[in-house]
């Protein structure tokens, strides 16, 4: 194939390859069609048999080609997004701090110390370090709601495994908070079901409510930390959103913020459905098993009973 043709087609072969839209570009800009003429005119063959020619020939094609290949390679970087961050993954990179680090001391407290070891004593010696979880769950308790550095290593201590491993359990799920929260952890489920039924209006207004903070973060007074979490298996009571350990059910804007008044307060509100209904009954009622159950063996067999 001739040089210039050869050069045309790489030319083309390389734009393919980075981005259909510098391909327009050449075509739109008039360089396809000025090449195209140049070489119509009988310069094919000049370009063909003079070496400077095809040389100038290149270095033009070159000097074309280099900023559609910028401009395109620039357009087709994605820009990342992601959801709002959660403390507990922290990039999965320690960084010592003036309250996170390894010199400040952490150790059981004596009850913590014997539900500890009562735990262990589930598992067979030589398994023992099974009981990681459990005890990074203990930990993260009783040094306010996150998994410090030191806990980490105190519970590698314990179990007598290699702290990294402990590191590995810490940063992989996502309840383990690896910065510190807030007096209550407020949790709003964010998922399909809860959405459906209005879980963006509870977020925004616990967030309002809260001082206009952003899922992650914690209020001034350092009484509030809010995330979004996925699916905690509530979805017959959404929307709903959790605070410690207790769910907040058939929530609404209105009941969202007297719950949040009421922790404010340093009260407890009660837990579950914040509607009229119990649990997940029906909210006509009961409409099923409403008959007396009958015994065990009742409707078996009489090989069975």
């Amino acid at each position: 194939m001739p040089v210039a043709q050869k050069a045309i087609q790489d030319s083309f072969d390389v734009l393919d390859v980075v981005d259909a839209g510098a391909r327009r570009a050449w075509r739109t800009k008039g360089y396809h069609d000025n090449i195209e003429s140049t070489l119509g005119h009988g310069r094919a063959g000049e370009i063909e048999a003079d070496p400077s020619s095809q040389s100038n020939f290149l270095n033009m094609l070159s000097r074309t080609l280099r900023p559609l290949v910028r401009r395109s390679t620039l357009a087709a970087v994605r820009p990342i997004s992601s959801t709002s961050s959660r403390h507990s993954d922290a990039l999965f990179i320690h960084r010592d701090t003036p309250y996170n680090n390894p010199k400040i001391a952490f150790k059981f407290t004596p009850d913590n110390l014997k539900r500890a070891n009562e735990i262990i004593s589930h598992y067979p010696p030589q398994y023992k370090k099974a009981a990681v979880i459990p005890l990074l769950d203990l930990g993260q308790r009783q040094n306010k709601g996150w998994t410090s550095i030191s806990v980490m290593n105190y519970v590698a201590e314990l179990l007598e495994m290699p702290p990294m491993r402990v590191y590995e359990v810490a940063t992989f799920y996502t309840m383990f908070n690896r910065e510190p929260i807030g007096t209550h952890f407020v949790q709003v489920c964010t998922t399909t079901p809860c959405m459906l039924m209005g879980s963006t209006d509870i977020l925004n207004t616990t967030l309002s409510h809260l001082g206009g903070i952003t899922p992650g973060e914690t209020t001034k007074d350092g009484k509030f930390t809010v995330i979004e979490v996925e699916c905690q298996g509530a979805c017959s009571n959404a929307p709903m959103m959790v605070v410690g350990d207790d769910f907040y059910e058939d929530l609404t804007p209105e009941s969202t913020k007297k719950i949040l008044d009421a922790f404010a307060k340093g009260e407890k509100p009660k837990p579950g459905p914040q509607s009229t209904r119990q649990t997940s009954e029906n909210s006509a009622g009961l409409t099923a098993l409403t008959s007396k159950p009958y015994g065990p063996g009742e409707h078996c067999l009489p090989e069975f009973q």
